[in-house]
């Protein structure tokens, strides 16, 4: 099944993601995005931690679909196990 839509999590600046969530069925899926990625696919830096919300917002569109398909390839990392993005991820979709 596809994933779909969740919710935004919270900004974790110790280890400098954004968590967030997509639903496989009813079940969540726990999801992480480094701001190493989101600022380099928003091609900017220096964004200050109380605008990383806005910032996943903003590119919510291309993150949820990144991680939709690092999860239909079974690319699921941690415990309980998640997709994590990272700057590779979005290479091969950036001109």
């Amino acid at each position: 099944m596809a994933l779909t839509q969740g919710d935004f999590r919270e900004y974790d600046s110790n280890r400098r993601v954004v968590l967030f969530t997509m639903k496989n069925d009813q079940a969540d899926v726990t999801c992480a995005v480094s701001t190493e990625a989101m600022d380099q696919l928003e091609g900017v830096s220096r964004i200050q931690p109380a605008q990383r919300e806005q910032q996943f917002l903003r590119l919510r569109e291309q993150i949820e679909e990144r991680a939709a398909r690092k999860f239909s390839d079974v690319e699921l990392e941690g415990n309980p196990p998640g997709v994590i993005l990272r700057t590779i991820d979005f290479r091969a979709t950036q001109k």
